[in-house]
């Protein structure tokens, strides 16, 4: 059987998009279909549910950040033996960045490249008939899409279900199903959106509760059959050279934020990853090149802070091979990091910038960067397209040279970003893949 394709999408976020993706797909699993997960936009923490859910990578693709080449490829990467490929989207079905057309960021250009019809998601509370001409708006405002059916979310009762059906069929478009309101089926949140899959309490469960209640309300066949063949014809593709034929990895609740087609970029092309934990005070293993990712360092800095063995083995290493840190492994290369109650933990002092967490500022949007010197990232002059994402501020940038320069999505000037010592180098934005010259 060729793999299928369907894209869930939703009007605004809050809709309902990942409880009945999650759901499908776990349900889906137990019924023997073979189902494969991608994400549409930078968010790395959905694609570690989609992975718990599925027992297989889950991988971005981003038509803003990544050449569309690159998006065919991982797209036909993350299908590879599957019999359906369910890719969630990000925010509302069109929101994006100012782009020209096809790049901007958003989710109907991911189903538009890749030829995906769209499940839509309405939230139905506060309204009825309604429903029907939000669903029809979309449906007919890109002429590139296909909306191959509609759920219905947050329905209060049968009558109410029963106008808002009324509504879509007056629009002319299929009800795949309606999920009531339920305020037992969630999972838990925190300052940058869910917890992650790997801190879930019960997520085995809580997955397995989601596909019950999806699958007592979704009829699954008719789902799938609004997916359409997807081409895999794409040849498979690295998003950046990997810094190294062998590459330490810091892997554990303190850092997890690695976007999971990096790293298989990274094997496709012969590197060898070695992954340790810092949490657990262990130094980083001998290699080419220790990568530091994102995450939740400011849960743990006093940990950090006392785990010996971790930071003088980071600090030996920097002497002789580069050493690069994203997001949370930035603060964490860094003189301090200063937590939520506002206590200073000295961190490896590999950078002399000083990031605090009692001074949250949202900080979000695409990063287009050119690299200034050489440095793990790549060559001088190369340029990456990347995310921002963190509420984390710094307090002292310190007297280290930037990294980079950075303009965003809208037009700003390119700023000085990140820092650069030695052979150290960290930045807040995380690169999602290698910009073309």
């Amino acid at each position: 059987m060729s793999a299928r394709g369907l894209l869930i999408a939703a009007p605004r976020s809050g809709s309902g998009k990942t409880t009945l993706t999650l759901g499908a797909m776990r349900a889906l699993r137990r019924r023997g279909v073979t189902v494969a997960g991608v994400k549409s936009g930078p968010d790395y923490i959905d694609p570690a549910f989609h992975r718990a859910a599925l027992g297989r990578d889950s991988f971005n693709l981003d038509c803003w950040a990544m050449p569309p080449e690159l998006v065919a490829a991982l797209a036909s990467q993350a299908a590879f033996g599957a019999d359906l490929l369910l890719a969630e989207a990000s925010m509302g079905l069109f929101d994006g960045v100012p782009a020209p057309p096809g790049r901007s960021g958003g989710s109907a250009d991911v189903a538009a490249a890749l030829g995906l019809p769209v499940l839509l998601v309405v939230d139905a509370s506060g309204q009825a008939q309604s429903a029907g001409a939000v669903a029809k708006g979309f449906a007919v405002f890109d002429p590139r899409l296909r909306v191959a059916g509609v759920v219905l979310n947050n329905v209060a009762s049968p009558r109410h279900l029963m106008l808002a059906r009324a509504g879509l069929e007056a629009a002319g478009l299929r009800c795949v199903g309606a999920l009531p309101k339920n305020k037992d089926v969630s999972l838990p949140e925190r300052h940058l959106g869910l917890v992650q899959a790997a801190e879930t309490a019960g997520l085995e469960r809580k997955l397995d509760s989601l596909a019950d209640f999806v699958e007592a309300h979704i009829d699954l066949d008719v789902l799938l059959e609004c997916a359409a063949p997807l081409d895999l014809s794409a040849r498979a593709a690295c998003a950046m050279a990997p810094p190294g034929q062998t590459i330490a990895i810091a892997r554990d609740e303190a850092f997890s934020f690695l976007y999971p087609h990096i790293l298989a970029g990274w094997r496709l092309h012969g590197a060898e990853v070695r992954f340790f934990s810092p949490l657990a005070d262990e130094a980083p293993p001998h290699a080419d090149c220790v990568w530091l990712p994102g995450g939740y360092p400011e849960l743990h800095a006093g940990r950090l802070a006392a785990n010996r063995r971790f930071l003088d083995g980071l600090r030996v290493t920097a002497r002789e091979k580069p050493v690069h840190g994203e997001c949370g492994g930035y603060m964490v290369l860094g003189e301090s990091l200063t937590d939520a109650e506002g206590v200073v933990h000295a961190m490896a002092g590999l950078l002399s910038v000083q990031t605090s967490f009692a001074r949250r500022k949202m900080t979000l949007g695409y990063r287009d960067a050119i690299l200034l010197d050489d440095c793990a990232l790549g060559r001088k002059g190369q340029r990456f397209r990347g995310h921002e994402f963190h509420y984390a501020s710094i307090v002292a940038p310190g007297d280290d040279a930037p990294m980079a320069l950075a303009g965003d999505a809208y037009g700003a000037p390119p700023s000085p970003a990140g820092s650069r010592r030695g052979l150290v180098s960290g930045s807040f934005f995380h690169c999602v893949a290698e910009a073309p010259e």
